[in-house]
C-alpha cells in the first residue's frame, strides 16, 4: 500500500502567537512546516547575533519548543532562562543551544534542522533567512527607526517596512514547502515585526503571492501600539498587500468575541483595544471572512483558542 500524502501546511510568522497556534495545529494529521523570522534584536537573541553573527534563535526556539514532543521537563530545560548575575543573565537555555550547534555545524539552518531531531520536533522549523537581518521602519515623517525591537516605541505611525542588507537568500527548502503547500497560513503575530519580516525576505513574498495554496490570514484579537494602534481588520490586511504590491489571501479569521471590560483595562495601559472586524471592507477585498469566538485568558492576558483556531483551518485546507 502506498503511504497516504498528508495535507501540506505551511505556517509564516514569529513572536507569541505563532508558538500558540502550532501547539493546536500538531495534534492533527497535517504535514506542517513553519517558516520562521529572524528579525530580533532584542534581549538573549539580539545579544547572540550581535556577539556571534548568527541569526537570532529566540523565535525559532519557541516554534521548536511549541512542536516538540519530548518530556515536559526536557521542554522546560529547553526554555529555561537563566537569571544569574554574570554573563549568563537572560539569556535561555535553548538559546546558547542552538547557537552552538550553529557553530558546530557552521550553518544556523542546518542547526535548527539538527535541534529538530535533538526535540523530535514534528513537522520542519525554517528560518526565514539563513543569515542575520536588520528590520527597519520608515514612518510617515521619513524618518527612519532601524532594529525590530525599537520599532514599536517610536512613538511614530509606520508607513513601510524593509530589511537589509539587500542580499538575503531563502532556504531553499522554504521556496519549496511554500511551491508545494495545500494551505498558507499568516499570524498570528506582530503584523510589521512578525509577519511582514519574512514576507519581505526576497523570494518569499513572491512565491506567497504565486503560490496555488489556499491563503489563509489570522487577524490579531488587540491592536498593538507602536505598530497598528487603531487598525481595524481590514486595515492589517491592506498594509500586507501594500507592502507585497499583490493581493493574495482568500480567508481571513476574526474574532467576535467581546473582550471582557476587565482585560480591555488591562491592556489600556498598552494603548491596545480589541481589533474590529469592518465586514464591508473585508468584503470589498474579496475576503471569505470567518467570525467565531476565538479568545481564551491566561492570567488576564489574551491569546487565541488555539486548538478551535486549529480545528477551524484544518477543515479549511483543500481537498486533493
Amino acid at each position: 500500500m502506498k503511504p497516504v500524502k498528508l495535507p501540506k501546511v505551511v505556517i509564516v510568522g514569529g513572536g507569541t502567537g505563532l508558538s500558540v497556534l502550532l501547539r493546536g495545529l500538531k495534534r492533527h494529521e497535517i504535514d506542517l512546516t513553519a517558516i520562521v523570522t529572524v528579525a530580533d534584536d532584542g534581549g538573549s537573541s539580539g545579544r547572540l547575533r550581535d556577539e556571534l553573527d548568527i541569526p537570532p534563535p529566540g523565535d525559532i526556539r519557541n516554534v521548536l519548543a511549541a512542536l516538540s514532543d519530548v518530556e515536559p521537563l526536557v521542554e522546560s530545560l529547553f526554555q529555561h532562562r537563566f537569571s544569574t548575575k554574570n554573563e549568563l543573565s537572560g539569556h535561555a537555555l535553548g538559546n546558547l543551544m542552538i547557537a552552538a550547534l550553529s557553530s558546530i555545524t557552521g550553518d544556523f539552518g542546518h542547526a535548527v534542522q539538527e535541534m529538530s531531531r535533538v526535540l523530535n520536533v514534528r513537522g520542519k522549523v525554517l528560518p526565514a533567512a539563513n543569515q542575520s537581518v536588520v528590520l527597519h521602519a520608515e514612518m510617515e515623517d521619513g524618518s527612519i527607526v532601524s532594529g525590530e525591537s525599537k520599532i514599536p516605541y517610536s512613538g511614530k505611525k509606520i508607513q513601510r517596512v524593509f530589511l537589509t542588507p539587500e542580499k538575503i537568500e531563502p532556504l531553499p527548502e522554504t521556496i519549496r514547502a511554500i511551491r508545494e503547500a495545500d494551505m498558507i497560513i499568516l499570524g498570528p503575530g506582530s503584523l510589521y515585526t512578525s509577519i511582514l519580516p519574512n514576507l519581505l525576505v526576497p523570494g518569499i513574498g513572491e512565491e506567497v503571492c504565486k503560490a496555488k495554496a489556499k491563503k489563509v490570514y489570522i487577524c490579531n484579537l488587540m491592536t498593538q501600539a507602536g505598530e497598528t494602534l487603531d487598525f481595524t481588520a481590514a486595515d492589517h490586511v491592506k498594509a500586507i498587500y501594500d507592502h507585497m504590491n499583490c493581493s493574495f489571501m482568500d480567508t481571513i479569521l476574526v474574532n467576535k468575541e467581546p473582550v471582557p471590560s476587565k482585560i480591555q483595562e488591562r491592556y489600556k495601559e498598552e494603548m491596545a483595544k480589541p481589533v474590529v472586524y469592518d465586514v464591508d471592507k473585508l468584503q470589498e477585498l474579496g475576503l471569505h471572512t470567518i467570525f467565531d469566538d476565538f479568545i481564551t485568558y491566561e492570567d488576564f492576558i489574551i491569546r487565541h483558542d488555539t486548538a478551535k483556531v486549529a480545528d477551524i483551518l484544518v477543515r479549511l485546507i483543500p481537498k486533493r
